[in-house]
């Protein structure tokens, strides 16, 4: 079934309840290479990024008991960021229900709140329809996580060659598309008429729909500016004209937040308006006129009362809606002096940036190690970025310079941990792109054991730690929101570049900011896996881009 919706890796820990499925994936010639973890979480975030990058599926698997509870943060994540994803794990055979096993749980109960659909099997006829109906789920209408749980003794039975079939559409997302009501269209082009200054703010729906290329058509013909939430960075370029970068409370500055601040009219567009994007409801302002369009019926209009709003797939609620205006406009085009007004804006935020990503204090500035990878990255590299220090600093700073899924961080659940494993799967899904993973210290004692993997796989990836011996983000609240009591959120300084070296890894320690660019230049210029060790400013004492903490 896996080999019918076109799986072409596997990412996943081995177990006793799984021995019978990985016998097959031994012995039968399938096409799919099966990548093993040091950690059930890592298998959830490999196939997570995998999906990311490739627009398939993407698969994990692990055992029973433990193993299903420790992938479950890489399944939620996925569902709640709206990622194709199928989970499998084993279970206890079905004779063994009620007779208390070991790894014995319910697994049906465990994983169906975390997820877009979920079954367990109960005899081996069910197998290819279970599997059919959770690639379904998992790529139409909003693509999500699923989760099949396959009893031991099941996977030594057989059944008729005549059930193993699939619809291969359903091996990649969206699957299916969903047009928009055309008075549905209608209305929100009244809207945009009204308008004077509207401003698009989109999610992460926009790049998994691939509908860049159909909201800058649209952007163009309205003159209008195109803001993007931290999980839609790439939306847009970042050196386009109409482009106003990643707004809200993680990565947002007061350039950003003057440009949608501006807007008489904002329209969201695959995102959820969640508090974030939004400062906490606070930007737009009340008053100002709203229109949704998203894929998901309960996102559009949840949070901010609407003028106008569509269900349905990205690219084709832009179509449908360019097309519409551009019958009422004709050949015209709006200009409103927007691009001169975010020039403007753009320059002034670089400005600031640039002054400290030239700064020679120590310990080492983030604005130098951002400045340091953006003048290293090739032009179709990744960054995956943990939460922390990462996440604000590379959405707020960071320039890609074309569209699509060039970064890729958590924001569903915003877990430690995720960009070490996670690089591994977005270096399966696109092996000609130069992968980075940035992470804090904190993250990278959730996952150092990822490193053997790495290593044994021999990808190219570079991980960058900025190491200030402390759970920054946390740190930095207590800072603004407690009076500076800090209270259990140090710990003590790892050597990383020694332990990367253990694993086999080339490694660099930055003290110096005069070496950080070299250091970042060896890092990608050596054939295998690299780290670089950056002893970096602590979180509370920078200038990072999150509302809460600035002015």
């Amino acid at each position: 079934m896996l080999q019918h919706h076109g799986v072409k890796h596997v990412f996943g820990l081995c177990g006793d309840t799984s021995l019978p499925f990985y016998d097959a994936l031994a012995r039968l010639d399938h096409g799919i290479d099966h990548v093993l973890t040091r950690d059930e979480r890592s298998a959830g975030y490999m196939a997570d990024a995998y999906a990311r990058v490739t627009g398939r599926v993407g698969v994990c698997e692990g055992p029973s008991g433990g193993g299903a509870t420790y992938i479950l943060p890489g399944v939620v994540e996925a569902n709640e960021s709206s990622i194709a994803m199928v989970s499998i794990t084993s279970d206890v055979p079905v004779t063994a229900r009620g007779r208390y096993p070991l790894t014995a749980l319910d697994q049906k109960a465990l994983f169906a709140p975390l997820t877009k659909w979920n079954a367990v099997v109960d005899e081996v006829g069910q197998i290819p329809l279970v599997f059919r109906a959770a690639f379904r789920a998992a790529t139409t209408g909003r693509p999500g996580a699923t989760h099949i749980g396959l009893p031991y003794d099941l996977q030594k039975q057989s059944l008729s060659a005549d059930e193993i079939w699939a619809n291969p559409v359903h091996g990649s997302f969206p699957a299916f598309r969903t047009a928009p009501d055309p008075d549905l269209v209608a209305a929100c082009a009244d809207a945009v008429a009204a308008a004077k200054k509207p401003v698009f703010v989109c999610g992460g729906g926009v790049i998994i729909s691939g509908a860049s290329g159909e909201l800058i058509a649209l952007a163009e013909l309205l003159d209008a500016p195109v803001a993007s939430t931290v999980s839609g960075h790439g939306v847009i370029p970042d050196n386009h004209p109409l482009a106003v970068g990643v707004v809200g409370a993680n990565g947002g500055t007061d350039q950003t937040r003057d440009a949608v601040l501006a807007a008489d009219l904002v329209i969201f567009l695959g995102c959820r308006a969640g508090s974030t994007t939004t400062e906490h409801g606070t930007m737009p302002a009340k008053g100002v006129p709203v229109i949704h369009i998203d894929i998901d019926p309960m996102v559009v209009g949840a949070n901010y009362p609407i003028v106008a709003g569509m269900v349905g797939d990205a690219r084709l609620c832009l179509v449908a809606l360019g097309r519409e205006i551009a019958r009422r406009m004709g050949a015209d085009r709006r200009d409103t002096e927007n691009a001169q007004r975010l020039s403007g804006l753009r320059s002034a935020k670089r400005e600031r940036f640039e002054q400290l990503a030239r700064s020679n204090e120590r310990p080492v500035r983030p604005e130098r190690v951002l400045a340091a990878i953006q003048a290293a990255l090739p032009p179709d590299g990744i960054i995956i970025a943990d939460p922390g220090t990462p996440c604000p600093y590379f959405s707020g700073y960071f320039d890609f310079e074309s569209t699509g899924r060039r970064f890729i961080t958590n924001r569903a659940h915003g877990a430690l941990g995720f960009s070490l494993p996670a690089s591994v799967g977005a270096a399966y899904g696109a092996p000609a792109a130069k992968v980075v993973a940035v992470m804090g210290d904190g993250s990278f004692g959730f996952a150092v054991g990822e490193l053997e993997t790495v290593v044994r796989k021999r990808l190219p990836i570079t991980f960058v730690v900025f190491s200030n011996s402390s759970y920054g983000w946390i740190k930095a609240s207590q800072k603004s929101g407690y009076e500076q009591r800090y209270f259990s959120v140090d710990f003590t300084r790892s050597d990383h570049a020694r332990i990367a070296e253990a694993f086999g890894l080339k490694a660099w320690t930055v003290t110096d900011p005069a070496e950080m660019d070299m250091a970042i230049r060896a890092a990608f210029a050596w054939d295998g896996p690299t780290l670089v060790d950056v002893i970096a400013q602590p979180l509370e004492e920078s200038a990072v881009p999150v509302s809460r903490w600035m002015g």
